[in-house]
């Protein structure tokens, strides 16, 4: 494919997505990957379109509708890495969604970045005619790696080369835990523990992750071989029986993270034996001598 040069003012005739500068450059933003960044221009270019269209709330706040099947068009790019987009901008505080149940797609309010910026820097960012081609949105400044469609190496700084490898490393146990736990379906099972289901991954990527020789089980000290080669076991199925563990749990946790990782980690051997004496309970229950 051979494309044409620019000339003159020709470049301003097409329509452009705008990501402020700030996103790259201010230090609350600095861990936002640059599809994330790319995505919050997008929204705010779709805010424009709402608060023409009179798309407000009863307090006046614009809020736009934008589904994870549009996210993956725009940026074509996989489920999870859409969901995980917007969770992305929603811990960075950039967008908040309010889910309204039955099927119905959630409202998302975009936020205001330049909420605590200088004022000089807000009107930088708004006289900045730095832009994202809307024909482009998926083009990365860097080549893409051949393990993921992640570019999280994207920063305003350098990283050091072990910090880089550190951060693949994740990107592929990410990955890894997305398709062997298949997240995507334990949404569509468990709708109400979307959160949980993705403290648990994000959980099982730090501690596979790790550095650490040992790692502390249940009041014990394990060698952390022993925990990534049991947690790489996990399936679906797993994950439901320890979702269903913390429903039924009525004692308070004092350490969730903890209280979690020993779930998992004994979630193999538990499970069996959980569903087994269920089971036995079940049939005692049911037979003609009770």
């Amino acid at each position: 494919m051979m494309l044409d040069y620019f000339y003159g003012q020709s470049g301003e005739l097409f329509a452009y997505f705008r990501i402020p500068k700030a996103l790259f450059q201010d230090s609350r933003f600095r861990q936002l990957s640059t599809d994330a960044r790319t995505l919050y221009g997008i929204l705010l270019d779709r805010m424009s379109l709402s608060a023409k269209n009179s798309w407000v709330d009863e307090h006046g706040r614009v809020y736009i509708i934008y589904t994870v099947r549009e996210v993956q068009e725009s940026l074509c790019c996989a489920e999870h890495k859409a969901v995980k987009l917007f969770r992305e901008l929603e811990q960075a505080d950039l967008i908040e969604r309010k889910r309204r149940g039955l099927g119905r797609p959630s409202l998302i309010y975009v936020k205001n970045f330049s909420s605590g910026l200088p004022k000089a820097q807000i009107q930088n960012c708004a006289n900045s005619n730095s832009c994202a081609a809307e024909s482009a949105v998926q083009v990365r400044p860097k080549s893409q790696s051949n393990k993921t469609d992640k570019n999280k190496t994207e920063r305003n700084h350098p990283f050091l080369p072990d910090e880089t490898d550190r951060l693949t490393q994740r990107e592929q146990l990410e990955d890894y835990f997305y398709q062997a736990l298949e997240v995507e379906l334990l949404l569509r099972l468990c709708p109400d523990d979307e959160d949980a289901i993705y403290q648990i991954v994000d959980l099982l990527v730090d501690t596979c992750s790790t550095k650490r020789k040992m790692l502390r089980i249940a009041g014990d000290d394990k060698p952390v071989e022993v925990v990534r080669s049991r947690l790489k076991k996990l399936n679906a199925d797993h994950i439901r029986f320890v979702l269903g563990c913390l429903a039924e749990n009525t004692s308070p946790v004092r350490n969730m993270k903890q209280y979690l990782l020993a779930a998992l980690f004994n979630a193999p051997t538990t499970m069996n034996l959980y569903y087994q004496n269920k089971t036995n309970h079940d049939f005692a229950r049911g037979s003609p001598g009770r």
